[in-house]
C-alpha cells in the first residue's frame, strides 16, 4: 500500500475480541421483525442488511470470564453496555445510531452464574454510513467484480490486505461504515483513545493498513 500513513493510521477496523476475557456475542430472540435494507441513493442497490425492528430481544453468549461492553451478532446491529452508551453520549462522540434498550432473555455459556436478571443493561446500535470512501489505488483489495457505482462502490471483496481512505472524504464521524467496504465498521483515533481511557472491553481496533481478510 502506498504512503500517506498519517491519514490511514487515524482509522481502525472495529472487531470483537473473540477468545478474550470478555468475549460476548448475541443472537436475536423471537419474535424478530425486520424492515427494509438500506439502499444506495444513486444506483438503488442494497448496501446493507435488513434493518432490525422492535421488539429488541436477545440471547447473550458469554464465552469469556465476564460480559463485555461490546457484542457482535447477526446483521449490522451491535450491542453496547449502558456505561459505554453513557460515556459515548457524554463525550460527544458521533456515528452510532439507535441506542434502543434490549431485553436480555437468556445468557448462554455463562461461567459466573449470570442470569438474565443480573446482566447489566445493553442497547442496540448501528454504525452510520459515512461519506469516507476507500481509496482503491492505495488499498490492497481483491474485488469479485468491477466497481460500477461511484457513490456506493459496493461490490464485495474476496480478500483484503490493508486499505486506506481517500484523503478529504472523511467527514468527522467517530464510528462509520465507509463507501466501498460497507460491511466493515471503522472508528477514529479519538474513538480508539476513548476506548482505552474508559477501559471498555471486548473490542479489537485494527489499523486499516494492517487489516487482513484472506
Amino acid at each position: 500500500m502506498a504512503s500517506e500513513a498519517p491519514l490511514s493510521s487515524r482509522f481502525f477496523v472495529l472487531c470483537d475480541d473473540k477468545g478474550g476475557r470478555h468475549d460476548t456475542q448475541f443472537d436475536k430472540a423471537e419474535p424478530v421483525h425486520r424492515g427494509e435494507a438500506p439502499h444506495c441513493p444513486r444506483c438503488g442497490a442494497p448496501i446493507g442488511m435488513l434493518m432490525w425492528q422492535p421488539p429488541y430481544r436477545v440471547e447473550l453468549e458469554a464465552h469469556g470470564q465476564n460480559l463485555g461492553d461490546f457484542a457482535e451478532g447477526p446483521g449490522y446491529d451491535r450491542l453496547i453496555s449502558e456505561r459505554m452508551a453513557e460515556a459515548f453520549q457524554a463525550e460527544g462522540l458521533t456515528g452510532l445510531l439507535g441506542f434502543h434498550p434490549v431485553d436480555v432473555v437468556r445468557v448462554r455459556g455463562k461461567r459466573n452464574g449470570l442470569g438474565a436478571g443480573t446482566v447489566s443493561r445493553y442497547l442496540a446500535v448501528t454504525a452510520c454510513f459515512g461519506r469516507a470512501a476507500v481509496d482503491e489505488g492505495r488499498s490492497r483489495l481483491s474485488r469479485n467484480r468491477p466497481l460500477t457505482c461511484p457513490e456506493c462502490r459496493d461490490p464485495g471483496v474476496d480478500a483484503i490486505h490493508g486499505f486506506a481512505l481517500e484523503p478529504g472524504s472523511w467527514q468527522g464521524e467517530d464510528v462509520f461504515r465507509p463507501r466501498g467496504l460497507q460491511g466493515r465498521i471503522l472508528v477514529s483515533a479519538r474513538f480508539a483513545s476513548w476506548v482505552q481511557r474508559h477501559a471498555l472491553t471486548n473490542m479489537r481496533l485494527i489499523p486499516t493498513e494492517e487489516y487482513l481478510q484472506p
